[in-house]
């Protein structure tokens, strides 16, 4: 066994949910070792991961033990780093409470609210500046390193790396199409009566941009499974069919993360392409008045509005049990996760080459958007490279869907790099969940939301529109 010996910083080190998975499945991949320098702004939270990887470390079910340690600034996390990796929470929820639900007021509903639509926008203006500073860092102090994007909005953090440093080895991850993927193992078992397979044993193509990727074609050896999808949807469009493995009516639980794929069908029915995002994703994409009209509508479509509320409690209960563990009061033992990042990791380091879906800089891969544009699509990694494959070409009606938000990714990109408010505005309004706004009641809205994020803007921004 070749065992590689790696220093991956760790940007957002501090972070509740990413940094734990991150670390367990660090710790059960045998052949990789190293340094994590944990960064954070807020440093107690980074300490606290460190406590929780050094106990990882002392776990029998441990195959791997890493050196974990706390960085005190950007620069000394990114110095010698091979891979850099970039989790972070742009404002706090407070801000994102601001974000998702201001604009009820006005009629405009988020089913999510950290990509696009109005509550997308203002998570961008935090964010840009934010991600500028890490490009620079990032071109100062580990030019060579591969970058690895987590943060929402995706698209768009890309974008920013690969203007401010165009020569950075960065790529985005988003496990959504995964959900697509386990979603379409689900048509199998039902239609062709077999076990449910893995969704590794599918092949697909999927493209688009993040979040609002579709599915053109998937394969279970022989067997077209998008042949398959007509019967499914007509047994189960009305009921709604949750991927969740032994229970495809887990959507009407608790859960706001779970959906019943109403919206997915929908829209395979309309276009002939298979929406590979969740629906709560999906509908924020596409016009209000489609899925999102009003508070009715998810009940309707069987998904769930996430309350930021529900985040703040979730947020709560994440750092008590993190705290529990570092503390030795809860066990530390690692388990696998379904992420793919450790895989990717490994590929580039020479181990094997692995295809995923990831976002990049299109190169050509997607012929229907304009090049440079950030686009998700299918690419192999290997040693030292991530290439894009080409995808096949989306129906016309849907790519032009697509078109309109990844336009508007650029533009919105534009504008806060020039740091000019007219023009966010302009984008702001082109928002499919904006389509109901008047420009009055937009600028309005607008000036509430910037005044609720100020904090995080006024060192950037001039204020008025």
């Amino acid at each position: 066994m070749i065992l590689k010996k790696i220093k991956l910083a760790y940007i957002g080190g501090g972070s509740k949910a990413w940094a734990r998975v991150f670390m367990n499945d660090l710790a059960l991949t045998a052949d990789l070792t190293g340094e994590i320098a944990l960064y954070d702004i807020d440093k107690d939270s980074a300490i606290r991961n460190q406590k929780i990887g050094l106990r990882i470390n002392e776990q029998p079910e441990t195959l791997s033990k890493w050196n974990y340690v706390v960085a005190d600034s950007v620069e000394e996390a990114l110095t010698g780093a091979d891979f850099v990796a970039i989790s972070i929470l742009p404002g706090t929820l407070t801000e994102m409470a601001s974000d998702v639900h201001t604009p009820e007021k006005y009629g405009i509903f988020q089913a999510v609210g950290d990509t696009v639509g109005p509550g997308g926008v203002l998570r961008a203006m935090r964010t840009v500046p934010i991600y500028e500073g890490f490009a620079k860092a990032i071109r100062q102090y580990c030019p060579d390193a591969w970058v690895i994007n987590l943060t929402n909005p995706m698209t768009i953090c890309c974008k920013t790396l690969y203007e401010v440093f165009p020569k950075i080895k960065a790529f985005g991850c988003c496990h959504e199409v995964f959900h697509a993927e386990e979603f379409l193992c689900c048509v199998l078992k039902e239609i062709l009566g077999i076990q449910r397979p893995s969704r590794k044993e599918l092949v697909i193509d999927a493209s688009g941009i993040n979040h609002f990727t579709w599915i053109t074609e998937a394969k279970y050896g022989t067997t077209d499974v998008m042949a398959l999808l007509p019967v499914f949807c007509a047994r189960f469009y009305e009921s709604g069919y949750c991927e969740r493995e032994g229970d495809p009516q887990a959507f009407r639980g608790p859960d706001p993360f779970l959906y019943g794929n109403k919206v997915k069908m929908d829209l395979y029915r309309r276009f002939g392409a298979l929406g590979a995002a969740g629906d709560r994703h999906l509908v924020e994409f596409l016009n209000n008045s489609w899925y999102l009209k009003d508070q009715s509508d998810p009940e309707r479509w069987l998904y769930h509005l996430t309350e930021v509320e529900y985040r703040m409690d979730d947020q709560k209960r994440k750092i008590a049990e993190s705290e529990a563990i570092a503390a030795g009061k809860m066990p530390a033992t690692p388990k696998k996760s379904d992420e793919e990042l450790i895989d990717l990791m490994k590929a580039i380091l020479g181990l094997g080459p692995v295809i995923s879906n990831v976002n990049l800089p299109n190169r050509g891969q997607m012929s229907q958007i304009p090049n440079g544009a950030v686009v998700e699509t299918n690419c192999v990694f290997d040693a030292d490279s991530v290439r894009p494959i080409s995808a096949n070409p989306l129906p016309g009606e849907v790519a032009a869907l697509v078109r309109r938000n990844s336009d508007n990714f650029d533009n919105l990109y534009s504008a806060i790099h020039e740091r000019d408010l007219r023009r966010v505005f302009e984008v702001f309004m082109n928002q499919p969940l904006c389509s109901t706004l008047s420009v009055s009641d937009g600028k309005q809205l607008f000036r509430e939301m910037c005044s609720s994020t100020e904090k995080y803007l006024k060192d950037f921004y001039g204020l008025r529109i």
